[in-house]
């Protein structure tokens, strides 16, 4: 094996790892916001206790369609 060629790829994996490691803390960053982004709909949507519905309705779900 040529010596010349273990030192170009030990960088390249080196720089390989690197990349990796950058891309995977872009992902975490982006499934944080995704997360906060949720909450916040979430957050937002009313909340049922103010829905004056008569007591029969919104118990029971028909499955036989």
């Amino acid at each position: 094996m040529e010596m010349s060629g273990i030192g170009s790829l030990t960088s390249a994996l080196s720089q390989a790892k690197t990349g990796d490691a950058v891309g995977t803390l872009v992902l975490k960053k982006a499934l944080d916001i995704e997360r906060q982004n949720a909450l916040q709909l979430v957050e937002a949507l009313p909340q049922a206790g103010g829905v004056n519905n008569p007591a029969h309705l919104g118990r029971s779900v028909d499955v036989k369609a």
